[in-house]
């Protein structure tokens, strides 16, 4: 975030929406009186809201929502007006430069510098004034460059005083003070990525449900609360629910719903020129094929345009195959080029401008990079929207045209339904993976559109309250930002004294989480151990059970210490996702038991059996309590099914897994003793004994990335050229070979793909002084099986969450040695070493 200081230079940065109660900061909320400050809130009375009675509507309405926020905070209703010379009292001014005679009048008078905002996307102005009218003592004016920055500046003001961007969505509670202050000065902010929103996707049957459970549907009733989320979370884009759904059909509401909210709406990557996919059903005329109905889809297209013609919007240009399939290869790259063309004339027809002044998007999706790679022509204001490979690893990044009109986007996903598993049912998003690739994202020129799939928005609110906020300002969001972020947003959600203990679970609940997604999850996994006589022994399995169980009981302690108030949030954003991924665990890990022990019919399997039928049942029965919370709001939002996977489709229902029962006593307890000694030499890549670099770049830790330790390894900054062994940078590891013999050194490494689009990610590997060895990941994305070796090794890299490269050393000498890892090629995450000697 770049601030501009009036008056006061400070050197300063912070996360958007992440500046509360910081008093050394010029007009900023400060809960202790300071020399120059306004009153916010003076013992329990509000300041008043003044706009323009002829502001846009988005603008009165976020001056009614800082009203009801002054509320949430004061305990007491805050005024709004639109007469200025009806308004005495401490004043909050609200409105654009340039419409808004209030901001312009108080401009004129010198009361208020707008340069830093004229002219600015979204930019927005923050300034105590001292007596801008008779009887008014002070004023905090928000001025927007435009609309959504007079939007992003109030709500920026909101979440300061304590008012969460999930206190509907998350049910967040807001801490009432009788006094609140806004420090002297002026501040300035505007976002740096342009387009930064979320996709509603996979909605079916939790956020479905749950819609039409509370609203009667995904309607004008819904959307209201998602159009206030994405635009506390300073988002400006949306891509509608559009699973058998239709924004602008299914209720004409919500197309001027959206508009007068200020969000500009977007449609899928398949959804071409403000047509839901769903729509073509309702109203289209013949088959979805541009070479034989060209005439049929112009029509339908047209309808899409004129019917959002007032609206803001970013238009998605291009066509997939019906039902978001790919076309025909032999015939795709010149038809594909007939159709833009065809649907740029429709944009130019409609708007009566070329079609160059209206935003659009072409989404380099799955089969449609591969079109862009061999030439296909794409017109230079289009944005290409280049996408991940739906599991958080992007595909391709920019290499060419990088000064084109349009610019750049990338396409994430937190949710996804497809090949080789869907994952649909909890966060299993690392916030440090989602830096590590959209900060590359950022460094290869991305900063058009931003947008993540979110699915049911629930239980995604952490990775999205971090990717919303990466996308304000990716510069700011340093490394250093990056591991304050979990004690930042804990804190803020609920409260100072909390927040570094809650950020300590939502980080160890992120690394376990992410070591394999539920879905993958079953009885083998991980190995579990031996079986002994009298006791069992831990293996893998236990090990990562343990590991949740000392969560849960963490947990525990912390809502011990919580406000009832804070109670519903809690089990929302922590307590649910704990406890229901432990009892994932606990299910497979007694499943896996049952069944090793079944087969050497050890009368212990019962015990098992038992403990996963428990399992089974309380998984149900933690849903249930989720959908209890707030008198039902939640209904349905947790009936994603989550047990019983067996491919990407996913069972209509859990499903429990199979265990057997033996003859003989079931014992009322089962002993676990020791584990299962280590086989290899591991080494954390965090744990390195020296680190070189040069001026240009340097190894970096990542804490928290990968589930191997406390930590990966990159380098910095992303997004360079590739560098070779005379360049040096190196990490240096030295161990103690115990016996002379062959050494094999695993690598295990962190998804990524080859962005460049040459062959594959490469690091360097050598033994002491000797000769380099080049290790290659090198992973290709399929959409429908493996066909080649590095499909194969897609598929498990994304199934394990990560990939071991082997270098074999022959003849290695018992004694010291060192391991020197070397950087070769950008976006090269490293975990762990792994040293096996035969």
């Amino acid at each position: 975030m770049k601030l501009i200081f009036a008056a006061l230079a400070v050197a300063f940065s912070a996360l958007s929406g992440a500046l509360a109660a910081d008093c050394d900061v010029p007009a900023s909320v400060c809960f202790s009186d300071q020399t120059g400050a306004m009153d916010l809130v003076a013992a329990g009375t509000p300041a008043t809201v003044l706009t323009d009675a002829d502001a846009d509507k988005a603008v009165l309405r976020v001056a009614n929502d800082f009203a009801l926020d002054l509320e949430r905070v004061s305990g007491k209703a805050a005024k709004v007006v639109t007469d200025q010379s009806a308004a005495t009292g401490p004043l909050v001014i609200i409105g654009v430069a340039g419409q808004s005679a209030l901001i312009d009048g108080l401009a004129a008078a010198g009361k208020i510098d707008l340069d830093a905002v004229n002219g600015g996307w979204e930019a927005y102005s923050i300034t105590v004034v001292e007596n801008p009218y008779p009887d008014v003592p002070a004023a905090l004016v928000i001025a927007g460059a435009d609309r959504r920055g007079a939007i992003f500046g109030t709500y920026e003001m909101s979440e300061e005083m304590g008012v969460s961007p999930w206190h509907y969505f998350a049910d967040v509670p807001t801490e009432q003070r009788t006094d609140v202050f806004v420090t002297a000065g002026m501040r300035q902010d505007q976002p740096v990525v342009k387009y930064r929103g979320f996709f509603i996707n996979d909605e079916d049957p939790a956020l479905g449900g749950w819609a039409r459970e509370q609203f009667g549907g995904v309607n004008a009733d819904m959307y209201e609360h998602v159009f206030e989320l994405l635009l506390r979370l300073q988002g400006n884009y949306i891509w509608p629910a559009m699973w058998g759904k239709a924004l602008y059909d299914d209720d004409p509401r919500s197309g001027q719903l959206a508009q007068d909210m200020g969000i500009v709406v977007g449609t899928s990557h398949h959804e071409p020129l403000m047509r839901a996919h769903v729509e073509w059903g309702r109203h289209g005329d013949g088959e979805w094929n541009f070479d034989t109905n060209a005439e049929g889809l112009e029509a339908f297209w047209r309808d899409g345009m004129e019917r959002s013609k007032d609206f803001d919007k970013v238009v998605t240009v291009g066509m997939r195959g019906d039902g978001d399939e790919a076309m025909s290869e032999d015939t795709a790259i010149g038809l594909l080029e007939k159709v833009v063309a065809s649907q740029r004339e429709i944009i130019a027809d409609v708007t009566g401008a070329p079609a160059a002044e209206t935003p659009q998007v072409w989404a380099l999706y799955k089969e449609v990079q591969d079109y862009y790679d061999q030439g296909m022509s794409v017109p230079d204001d289009v944005t290409l929207l280049f996408a991940d490979d739906n599991w958080g690893q992007n595909r391709r990044l920019p290499t060419q045209d990088l000064d084109r009109e349009g610019g750049f986007g990338v396409y994430y996903h937190f949710d996804y339904v497809g090949a080789p598993r869907s994952y649909k049912w909890t966060n299993t998003n690392q916030i440090e993976k989602t830096w590590q690739q959209m900060d590359l994202a950022y460094r290869r020129g991305v900063e058009d559109i931003w947008i993540v799939n979110v699915g049911d928005i629930k239980p995604m609110e952490y990775p999205l309250d971090f990717f919303m906020a990466q996308a304000w300002d990716p510069e700011e969001m340093t490394l250093q930002e990056l591991a304050a972020f979990p004690q930042d947003w804990a804190a803020e959600t609920f409260g100072d004294q909390h927040g570094a203990a809650i950020a300590d679970l939502v980080t160890r609940y992120s690394r376990y989480a992410a070591r394999r997604k539920p879905e993958f999850i079953n009885a083998e996994s991980w190995p579990i151990g031996e079986i002994g006589k009298k006791s069992l022994t831990v293996g893998e399995f236990g090990t990562y059970t343990e590991q949740w169980h000392d969560l849960v009981v963490d947990m525990e302690k912390v809502k011990a210490k919580l406000r009832d108030d804070q109670m519903s949030a809690y089990y929302q954003l922590v307590e649910y996702p704990i406890a229901s991924m432990a009892n994932i665990y606990d299910l497979y890990h007694a499943v896996a038991w049952n069944r090793a022990l079944a087969k050497a019919d050890d009368a212990r399997a019962n015990y098992f059996a038992d403990l996963a039928e428990a399992a089974f049942k309380k998984d149900a029965a933690l849903a249930y309590a989720y959908h209890a919370l707030e008198d039902g709001k939640w209904i349905h939002m947790m009936a994603q099914p989550n047990i019983g996977y067996t491919d990407w489709r996913g069972p209509e229902q859990d499903v429990m897994p199979e265990v057997t029962r033996v003859d003989g006593k079931t014992p009322k307890s089962v002993t676990f003793k020791g584990a299962v000694a280590p086989s290899k030499i591991v080494i954390n890549a965090d744990d390195y004994d020296r680190m070189e670099g040069n001026d240009d770049l340097r190894w970096s830790k990542i804490a928290h990335l990968g589930s191997a330790g406390e930590g990966a390894m990159i380098v910095v900054p992303q997004g360079m050229p590739s560098t070779t062994q005379e360049d040096g940078i190196r990490l240096e590891y030295d161990v103690d070979i115990k016996e002379a013999g062959d050494l094999t050194i695993g690598v295990r490494m962190s998804p990524t793909l080859d962005t460049r689009g040459t062959d594959g990610n490469k690091i360097g590997i050598s033994l002491d002084d000797g000769p380099l060895q080049v290790l290659n990941l090198d992973l290709i994305p399929h959409c429908c099986g493996p066909q080649t070796q590095q499909q194969v090794d897609w598929d498990k890299a994304v199934t394990d969450n990560g990939f071991t490269l082997t270098a074999a050393f022959d003849g290695v000498s018992a004694g010291k040695h060192t391991v020197k890892l070397w950087r070769l090629d950008d976006n090269v995450i490293v975990e762990k070493l792994s040293i096996a000697t035969n």
